[in-house]
């Protein structure tokens, strides 16, 4: 044990510099009933992390992915009250933590939710493990005790839910106006410009559980981007009054100098700490349009980051 720690802090000057590797970047506390006075005074929820240390190899994958992700862990640190309990210690404040909340000892990690007087905000639910997931149940924490939930934390959790995505391409006379237009649409995920069939298209990934593919393709043609409808062959036999054809390995991407096209003169977007796929497809879709309305698909840490580089203004300038 002794050299895992030795492994995996990074002591100096007899202080703790990093965290274990299994809980990631987040900045916990350590004392509930200091965590639960500030849940008092803020309404924020308290955001309690049961976690095996040293743990095994998911606990790590665990740290080192879902609780490292930079806007999960801002979304944690923002919006709620971050609290650790070790749950393989045998004695101290982490074993009476465990008895008084009923948690196995050297189980996997365990996220709950608690309010002010240490009830569960929502009902405990184990092996959730991704970050999907999690984001999923802190905007259900957040809405169940009457607190905001961010839009950066409500794209994550749609953008990491892989299983609600779907993709189609959509032919019109220039990808850059594709990737504009279809981009603010509510449900895309993400846009990319591409060739089919020797013509310009906007390739989409969208969420299926939010917006039908015929849905998609409408709203498409009314921004004057859905000359022909390209997808999947299940996909496809939904989409009505369209031309249509199979998106296939035929597709090919776009020069990288053609993506997200309206960001050429706001360059420091790009390399934002923690900027996803959908949050440069929104400010693409708005960068030209609406720059105030393109700002609010950052999150707090990015802005400010942003008027570091002198771009973070409602002019860009």
């Amino acid at each position: 044990l002794i050299l895992f720690f030795a492994i995996t802090l990074v002591v100096a000057c007899g202080e703790i510099l990093a965290n274990p590797v299994e809980v990631g970047l987040v900045e916990w506390g350590r004392d509930l009933e200091a965590a639960l006075n500030k849940s008092a005074e803020t309404g924020k929820p308290v955001f309690v992390l049961f976690q095996e240390i040293p743990g095994c190899a998911g606990c790590q994958k665990f740290g080192r992915t879902v609780l490292s992700n930079p806007l999960l862990v801002e979304a944690i640190e923002e919006n709620f009250i971050p609290m650790l309990v070790y749950n393989n210690r045998s004695s101290g404040m982490d074993k009476q933590l465990l008895k008084r909340f009923k948690e196995p000892a050297w189980n996997y990690q365990v996220v709950r939710f608690l309010n002010a007087e240490g009830k569960d905000v929502i009902l405990r639910k184990d092996r959730i493990w991704t970050l999907d997931g999690i984001a999923a149940r802190m905007i259900e924490a957040l809405k169940t005790a009457k607190q905001a939930v961010p839009k950066y934390l409500k794209i994550l959790a749609i953008e990491s839910n892989v299983k609600n995505h779907a993709v189609s391409a959509f032919a019109m006379h220039c990808f850059w106006t594709g990737e504009m237009e279809i981009g603010k649409i509510e449900g895309v995920v993400s846009t990319e410009a591409g060739w089919m069939e020797g013509r310009e298209v906007t390739r989409v990934v969208y969420d299926k559980s939010k917006i039908t593919l015929q849905a998609l393709a409408q709203k498409a043609y009314a921004a004057g981007c859905a000359n022909k409808v390209y997808a999947g062959a299940n996909d496809i036999k939904g989409v009505k009054n369209f031309s249509i054809g199979k998106l296939d390995d035929s597709y090919r991407r776009a020069k990288a100098s053609d993506q997200s096209k309206q960001l050429t003169a706001w360059r420091a977007i790009r390399s934002l700490p923690g900027l996803t796929e959908m949050q440069l497809t929104k400010i693409n879709a708005y960068a030209t349009s609406d720059r105030p309305r393109a700002l609010t698909w950052l999150s707090p840490k990015q802005r400010r980051a942003l008027e570091k580089t002198g771009q973070g203004g409602r002019s860009g300038k």
